[in-house]
């Protein structure tokens, strides 16, 4: 058995890590509640930006954007994959890479050429690990995510898509369902299809619009924008799951030292009763033998 200055160094050192993880969950609480209602204010806006651009492609049948056009063949796919910048959130960024792996392995299968967009740090570094060709990264995002930021290498994979370049575009990033569960989600951005773009409701409106400049030129911005309101949802559901996470691990790291600390507590008591045991028949020895 350890011995009683042993122990209670152990003790000591894991007291002062319960101490940092139980900080660690407080913050995590703080900035959950905070990128939940950033992910929530989000939604109304590419859902509605989603409407007006399906109003307008349905009131101009005879302009198909590049980005409904389904490409005859499909030889290359773009993947711009969500991940956090920081680790300590348990297997949140282990299980998205997990499924994205396995469509890397898909489309490979089917002979495609993959080219692949980072958001985040520890996808940015795992893909650069296993030798993927990374055309455009986003990292140290912060606590709030700015479109600006995303635009550009967004944009690379875009641009790719309108040149031909490639012919399918995915999204993967985690899903918010609720604090204890997220959702590692790979969906196709590229071409939009027709459920993506449907109306929410099914009330049948007669639409018509007056165009400054023109009908084509708002289509183009307004579809661009669009895909850019995607992507930005799914960073800012990546956010909420990454808090929601990191609140739980850190919660189960803190619950786990308390219990490493019990026993602990109970082999230093142990040991120290051990050894007034001891001192106590040395002494009794020591008087019999007097």
């Amino acid at each position: 058995m350890a011995g009683s200055k042993e122990i209670r160094t152990k003790i000591k050192s894991v007291q002062n890590t319960r101490k940092i993880t139980k900080a660690m969950e407080m913050v995590a609480a703080s900035k959950m509640r905070k990128a939940q209602d950033r992910m929530r204010r989000a939604r109304p806006y590419a859902d509605k930006v989603r409407n007006i651009a399906a109003h307008l492609a349905g009131a101009n049948p005879e302009y198909q954007h590049p980005f409904l056009v389904e490409h005859d063949s499909v030889k290359a796919a773009g993947l711009i994959v969500v991940t956090t910048d920081k680790g300590l959130c348990g297997g949140l960024n282990t299980n998205l890479l997990r499924t994205v792996t396995t469509k890397l392995r898909e489309l490979e299968k089917a002979g495609e050429t993959i080219t692949v967009t980072a958001i985040g740090n520890k996808g940015f570094g795992f893909f650069n690990r296993i030798g993927a060709k990374v055309v455009s990264h986003a990292i140290q995002l912060g606590d709030t995510p700015h479109l600006e930021k995303l635009i550009g290498p967004v944009k690379v994979q875009l641009d790719a898509y309108v040149r031909g370049e490639i012919d399918q575009v995915f999204l993967c990033y985690t899903r918010f369902i609720n604090t204890m569960k997220q959702e590692p989600v790979v969906e196709q951005l590229l071409p939009l299809s027709a459920d993506k773009l449907r109306e929410q409701d099914s009330r049948d409106y007669s639409w018509d619009y007056l165009y400054e400049p023109d009908a084509q030129s708002v289509l183009d911005d307004l579809l661009v924008r669009y895909i850019e309101a995607l992507v930005y949802q799914a960073v800012a559901e990546n956010m909420a799951s990454e808090q929601s996470a990191r609140m739980v691990a850190m919660k189960a790291a803190s619950d786990n030292a308390k219990k490493v600390i019990d026993d602990l507590q109970l082999s230093y008591n142990k040991a120290r009763q051990a050894a007034i045991t001891k001192e106590l028949s040395e002494i009794v020895s020591g008087a019999a033998a007097v």
